[in-house]
């Protein structure tokens, strides 16, 4: 199967895994459409692949390595979200506003990922009704995770919001730092390590 191909099927099976809702079917034509816009890239650990000011122009999709989107308050280093292979990463504000954003995207490993140049997938959008409909499945999809996460924040103990972290991202929980993880959770790192040692306890019982 073409690389690009298998990617993107990777990224729609993501998808389904968030909200287990049916992913709208689409030809094989426009699947390959898509596929001839992405454009390959590799980056080093630690480098930036968006800094704060600039602008969002491309949808950005995990081949390999694991990049975070963080961002900066009151001198602390906060982690919005993990992505790693067969998952995408944007800026939403930045990408639909064309507006300078105020968050960051860095590769915690040696990362290659594929470019979707925003503009030209609209137009692909304006000539597909099944592009069309798998667009608006993976906004709904965002709403959703982005709900989820809301939910967590306010409502959930930290060890249930760590054991849902680990479920739905077993990369990041496996690859990337304590501290990245604990800020993207809203826990400090020594909270983080409690409620790690004591589900370690646990699953050894």
């Amino acid at each position: 199967m073409n690389p690009k191909i298998a990617l993107l099927k990777a990224l729609a099976e993501f998808q389904f895994n968030i909200s287990s809702r049916q992913i709208p079917s689409i030809p094989k034509r426009d699947v390959c459409l898509v596929a001839s816009l992405m454009k390959r890239r590799q980056v080093a650990k630690g480098e930036l692949i968006l800094n704060v000011g600039e602008v969002l122009q491309d949808i950005i999709i995990i081949e390999k390595g694991i990049v975070r989107q963080f961002y900066y308050k009151n001198g602390l280093d906060i982690t919005e979200q993990f992505s790693s292979e067969g998952q995408y990463v944007v800026c939403i504000e930045s990408l639909l506003l064309k507006k300078p954003t105020n968050l960051m995207i860095e590769a915690l490993e040696p990362t290659t990922f594929y470019t979707i140049r925003f503009c030209d997938l609209e137009k692909l959008l304006d000539k597909s009704i099944s592009l069309l409909n798998l667009y608006r499945y993976f906004a709904e999809n965002n709403l959703i995770f982005t709900q989820y996460k809301a939910d967590a924040m306010r409502f959930e103990s930290s060890a249930t919001r760590y054991a849902k972290f680990i479920k739905q991202f077993p990369e990041a929980a496996k690859r990337a730092s304590v501290k990245h993880i604990a800020s993207y959770l809203l826990m400090t790192p020594e909270s983080l390590s409690r409620v790690r040692s004591k589900l370690s306890q646990k699953d050894k019982k």
